[in-house]
């Protein structure tokens, strides 16, 4: 009993980390933008939007080719984006927004927990020939990274880049 506890008690911790629980579902269509302010993953981006709440739809292809197309991403600072995650390899892939320091933080844990998917209104996780969707408010200009955080996909290459214009002020 004292083995199994210690093989455990990293499993609690890790799933006790907010984000990290495992999801049975492929998409997050039920996720909403929360009251005030957001202070979750990607929060450097903006926040978590409704679907419904979109002014703009961007499509994105995941293959196993480890890449993903398109890999960079001009956006206007203040849109509200849906994104439409499609796969079209023959295994799982997945499109998580944040800082590059988020998204290798989160991929070494992965690295360590292979089997969690993600829950978080910033990530979608696809199955293989199937399609997932989000909505993102961008609040903040910059550059800004979204990834594949399936072990050993990140790594080799799984990767793109959004740049959020600067709103310009009407005069």
């Amino acid at each position: 009993m004292h083995s199994r506890f210690h093989l455990t008690l990293p499993l609690i911790a890790a799933l006790a980390l907010p984000g990290f629980a495992t999801a049975s579902a492929t998409s997050n269509h039920g996720h909403k933008a929360p009251a005030g302010k957001y202070n979750g993953h990607a929060a450097a981006l903006g926040r978590p939007a409704a679907l419904t709440a979109a002014t703009r739809t961007v499509e994105i292809d995941m293959g196993d080719n480890m890449r993903f197309s398109p890999e960079r991403i001009e956006i206007k600072q203040g849109d509200t984006v849906r994104f439409i995650a499609r796969n079209k390899g023959q295994i799982k892939h997945e499109m998580v927004l944040g800082t590059v320091a988020e998204l290798k933080k989160h991929a070494a844990l992965m690295l360590k927990f292979p089997e969690m998917e993600h829950d978080d209104p910033n990530a979608v996780s696809v199955d293989p020939g199937k399609t997932g969707e989000f909505a993102w408010t961008f609040t903040k200009a910059g550059s800004f990274d979204f990834a594949c955080l399936i072990p050993g996909h990140f790594e080799a290459g799984m990767k793109g880049r959004i740049v959020v214009v600067k709103k310009e002020v009407s005069r």
